[in-house]
């Protein structure tokens, strides 16, 4: 399963879009439960069935999302449920546990819909770049589809009504995907993100809530749902956005005026790394590559392509190197394969 998916690059890191040299992608999840049934948290074996029943007919009916896959969770393997978590198609959590659960994912990747994850529904949509609007009306277009078929439970006063309160309201989360490493060099990142946090945004890891920092990359994304328009969240993080590349611009900038010497061994050194290494690791190739997207960025390594330098990043991931070479392989096997991979990409390119 997903065999022909882990062969292709993720649409949504193209390097194209808005700042796509510094934002990889951008989110948008609509949380929605269908009225009149308890929520997955609470819910018994057979609500929870029904609930993938409804989507089933759903499924069946709607033209648009023929034009996808559809997959019952009991036929996802443990390898692809951790390439789907990878590709950032589901959440980490989602397949643990009870597996009345089911999965959507769009002909191109862009969108997926995780059924019975915390809320009945979880509708995401991603962009290349920094792009909250398009994924918005990306997201929107399968939730009013969706909504011809089934009753979201709504509330005139507090909006969609989520399993967490905290999502209650729009249910909307919009995030991006920011690679900063101009503001870790400089030691300015905390501060940086003392500011994202007062403004009323979260800072978190390459794969969302509970995870690390990985390569630089961060994960931005909104926490008020409720009492804000979808619209206002939208202008929110974009500036914000913004406002984070611009502070990243600048520590770039500074790198090159005090310390261009160390900044140029720093990112040749990464990149005879790849190039010749015959062991790595997914995180050492996550940190290696931050260093050659820099480079790229500031035209030290300019015939890289970011797409490339993405396509590296997800293929570097253990289920998805796996996947790509069609073999399970246990850890010190991957880390021989990973490394030839980065060699042969590099030199193909």
């Amino acid at each position: 399963m997903f065999e022909e998916m882990a062969k292709s690059p993720a649409v949504w890191l193209s390097g194209q879009g808005e700042d796509a040299l510094v934002v990889l992608s951008t989110r948008v999840r609509l949380a929605r439960n269908v009225a009149g049934c308890k929520y997955p948290p609470s819910a018994d074996t057979e609500t929870r069935k029904r609930i993938v029943g409804y989507v089933d007919s759903t499924m069946t009916r709607s033209k648009l999302l023929a034009e996808g896959q559809y997959h019952k969770a009991s036929d996802i393997c443990e390898l692809d449920r951790n390439f789907l978590v990878e590709r950032h198609l589901i959440s980490p959590v989602f397949l643990n546990g009870e597996l009345s659960k089911a999965l959507f994912i769009g002909s191109q990747e862009r969108v997926s819909i995780m059924v019975n994850e915390e809320d009945h529904l979880r509708i995401q949509a991603l962009s290349s770049g920094l792009d909250p609007k398009g994924s918005f009306e990306l997201a929107t277009k399968y939730e009013s589809e969706i909504g011809r078929y089934l009753e979201y439970d709504y509330d005139p006063d507090f909006g969609y009504l989520t399993a967490c309160p905290t999502n209650a309201g729009t249910g909307m989360r919009a995030s991006v995907l920011i690679h900063l490493p101009g503001l870790v060099l400089t030691k300015e990142i905390d501060r940086v993100i003392s500011h994202v946090t007062r403004s009323g945004l979260i800072v978190r890891g390459f794969y969302g809530e509970g995870s690390d920092v990985l390569g630089n990359l961060f994960q931005v994304s909104n926490q008020n749902t409720l009492g804000i328009s979808e619209e206002e969240i939208l202008n929110h993080i974009t500036q914000i956005t913004r406002e984070i590349i611009e502070k990243e611009a600048e520590a770039r900038r500074l790198l090159v005026d005090e310390a261009s010497d160390m900044i140029e061994d720093k990112i040749w050194r990464a990149y005879g790394i790849l190039m010749n290494a015959r062991v790595l690791t997914s995180e050492e190739v996550m940190n290696l590559l931050s260093a050659v997207r820099l480079g790229h960025a500031m035209k030290i390594i300019d015939f890289l392509d970011v797409a490339l330098i993405n396509d590296i990043l997800l293929l570097s991931q253990p289920a998805h190197l796996q996947k790509f070479y069609g073999s399970q392989m246990d850890p010190n096997r991957r880390d021989f394969v990973r490394a030839q991979m980065v060699r042969e990409k590099l030199r193909n390119n």
